[in-house]
């Protein structure tokens, strides 16, 4: 790994920098749905948006800690996102963030009445910087599920009225 400009990193390993960024406490992703409420329509399209919590590091947050004496600075990347809309079909992997109505370009129409449980699973890559070097990759990746988010399926029935 990186050290600074003519210095050797004695005694930091490559392995040392891969548990590291293991241990790393990513940003658990989540998913914002629309229609919010917990509630769509059978044939509705619906919107979903990767958020990231306050917790934990998400992609471009940098994570520094010491290791035998060096800096080291984690950075983690967004490898992919794949969006499991809970009824059997996915979307991705992707490195889409999805987005609200009516520009979003993750959606999914649900086909019959159901209760899903929606998440998006995420795969971090990193980078890595050592005692202030350039950033490097990380060889490796790590993939973090998100929570289900419950989603109920409705039918709706029109009606004329004289």
């Amino acid at each position: 790994m990186p050290a600074r400009s003519g210095e050797r990193s004695e005694g930091l390993t490559e392995e040392m920098i891969l548990e590291q960024f293991h241990q790393t406490d990513f940003a658990l992703p989540t998913v914002s749905i629309e229609p919010p409420d917990g509630r769509t329509l059978v044939n509705l399209p619906v919107f979903y948006e990767l958020v990231w919590p306050q917790d934990g590091y998400e992609p471009d947050e940098v994570d520094t800690t010491e290791i035998i004496g060096h800096e080291v600075r984690i950075r983690p990347t967004l490898e992919s996102a794949t969006y499991h809309f809970g009824d059997g079909e996915s979307f991705g992997p992707t490195e889409s963030l999805g987005g609200p109505h009516p520009d979003g370009d993750v959606t999914h129409e649900y086909s019959h009445a159901t209760t899903v449980e929606p998440h998006v699973t995420v795969v971090y890559g990193g980078e890595v910087s050592v005692d202030g070097s350039a950033w490097a990759t990380i060889p490796g990746t790590v993939t973090v599920d998100g929570p289900v988010n419950p989603l109920e399926v409705l039918t709706s029935t029109n009606r004329l009225y004289d």
